[in-house]
């Protein structure tokens, strides 16, 4: 594919969120609730189960439910007990192997909370600003969109997500150093927030992900709002430089969680770049 820093090929990207303590935890706490609700619904199966084979049993005690016996498929009550008992058998051998599973399930996650509670702190600013662009940071994001969310279920209004991929980031800071590396970021942001409505805000999710929630706004909308970027341009040892980025965007569905709308909000601005970079369309190098 031919770019601003020429010709490369298309590589898989990784979510900017997986590598976030507080997104990993929110996806083991989420898996912790899941667990839980699978854990209950065993319970209840096998107390289902229990309740059935004893009314079986109770029923197989009355020989008048017997009393035919011309066909070879009628079955004795002995043999009634008998397939009861034969089958409460293979309930419970399958009860035991999906505890057992469980169990590894519910140790994983629980070792994988402990990680990422390690190393919150190296991650976030406490101010919830990133101190690089002055947007907010993910911890303040994830919070607020809690808050958001709420707020669209309560008005039934909707609520969208937008995503900026900022292309060749570490090109950019490979080829021109990490001063106009910085001054790239400081000028996206500086766009960002001059996008934003005024019940808008825009985060820094990764060193070249951004996200601009948008109460109040569907998808028709998030466009208008997103072409208020324009053209990002910067000057770089004496010659201007187009830096191309990728937008995505995605709306709130009822039962999204923060952590939902985030990881599906990474996955439409993925999807975007890539097939922006089959097709070519990232921003040519001036010559």
């Amino acid at each position: 594919m031919i770019s601003l820093f020429g010709r490369r090929s298309p590589q898989p990207h990784p979510s900017p969120l997986e590598g976030l303590p507080d997104f990993r935890a929110q996806q083991v706490e989420t898996g912790l609730r899941q667990l839980g609700r699978r854990e209950r619904w065993l319970w209840i199966s096998a107390f289902s189960v229990t309740i059935l084979s004893a009314t079986a049993l109770i029923f197989s005690s009355f020989p008048s439910f017997f009393q035919r016996q011309q066909h070879f498929y009628e079955l004795r009550p002995d043999q009634a007990r008998w397939g009861v008992l034969c089958l409460v058998l293979l309930f419970n051998v399958w009860a035991i192997y999906r505890q057992w599973v469980f169990r590894l399930m519910h140790r994983q996650l629980t070792r994988e909370s402990t990680g990422s509670g390690s190393n919150l702190g190296q991650f976030f600013d406490p101010s919830g600003l990133d101190p690089q662009t002055g947007l907010f940071n993910f911890a303040f994001a994830h919070q607020q969109l809690g808050k958001e969310i709420a707020r669209a279920k309560r008005n039934n209004s909707a609520l969208s997500l937008a995503t900026v991929h900022l292309d060749e980031f570490d090109q950019l800071n490979t080829r021109h150093g990490a001063a106009a590396a910085d001054l790239a970021l400081k000028e996206l942001g500086r766009r960002l927030k001059r996008s934003c409505r005024g019940s808008d805000f825009a985060v820094r999710l990764s060193k070249d992900d951004f996200l601009l929630v948008l109460p109040e706004c569907g998808l028709g909308e998030v466009k208008l709002v997103l072409n208020r970027l324009g053209v990002l341009e910067m000057n770089c040892g004496g010659r201007k430089v187009n830096l191309a980025y990728t937008t995505g965007w995605v709306d709130y569905q009822p039962g999204d969680e923060p952590t939902d709308l985030l990881r599906r909000a990474v996955e439409i601005l993925h999807l975007y770049e890539d097939a922006a970079q089959a097709s070519f369309l990232t921003t040519p190098a001036p010559h």
